[in-house]
């Protein structure tokens, strides 16, 4: 892993796929009125969240999501009205991946592809995925089998990064910092940058709580930068976004 998908992956001839609409408000987009990352991945966690509503599955797990890609084909606009389409794309023994797919009047414009892992609620731990998700989501993963595995690189040694504040906003019901809050980070540096990524990858290392006080580190390179949030010698989470060349 550490680069983002080629391409698009087709929906599945058979299983479940979840549809839904957005229109792109004005609270969702940068001063140049393109989609930022934070709003794109609140698009994301509701459409899981509703997705699960709709499939009926109850089970004393929570979801929290280990890892996610982005190709980006073009950045959907303030006002525009947008198809959201998610699908259980592969599973693991404790998570599993969700493909969901934006698309605008002319096509596809961005595809995420995330791992979520399935935590007991109350010890926190990792819960196997029981027999009711695989006959729900099971015959849209067709078999396909995901790792859990964090692969980006570490920050260099030594790397410095200013302090990156939290607000009491940022923190959901599980008392950490929404993933969301994460991709807000690296729109600090996209606008710093000055340049649209076409393509994105996250990994979340460790929840980041109360009372944490994160740095932002970030490395430029010609392809689009890295980027880290560390607490102390602690790794929080790695980024990698590549620049939109075109």
């Amino acid at each position: 892993m550490g680069s983002p998908p080629a391409d698009f992956l087709p929906e599945p001839e058979h299983g479940r796929v979840h549809a839904s609409r957005r229109i792109v408000r004005s609270t969702d987009v940068t001063p140049g009125r393109r989609l930022r990352l934070d709003a794109l991945a609140r698009y994301l966690q509701w459409a899981a969240e509703d997705d699960l509503a709709d499939a009926g599955l109850r089970e004393p797990v929570g979801w929290l999501v280990r890892r996610t890609e982005l190709a980006v084909r073009s950045f959907p606009r303030m006002a525009e009205r947008l198809s959201v389409r998610t699908f259980c794309s592969a599973t693991g023994p404790s998570w599993a991946e969700r493909t969901t797919t934006l698309a605008g009047a002319d096509g596809g414009l961005i595809q995420a592809r995330a791992v979520w892992a399935a935590v007991s609620r109350t010890d926190g731990r990792l819960a196997r995925l029981t027999a009711d998700f695989h006959e729900i989501y099971g015959p849209s993963a067709a078999g396909r089998t995901v790792s859990a595995r964090l692969q980006l690189p570490r920050p260099p040694e030594q790397a410095a990064g200013p302090d990156w504040p939290l607000r009491a906003a940022d923190f959901d019901t599980a008392d950490h910092v929404n993933n969301a809050v994460h991709w807000a980070a690296i729109e600090d540096l996209l606008a710093a940058a000055g340049w649209q990524p076409s393509g994105a990858a996250i990994e979340y290392h460790r929840p980041v709580e109360p009372g944490c006080r994160p740095r932002l580190i970030s490395v430029p390179d010609d392809g689009g930068l890295s980027a880290w949030l560390v607490a102390g010698p602690k790794l929080l989470a790695a980024a990698r976004v590549a620049r939109n060349l075109t």
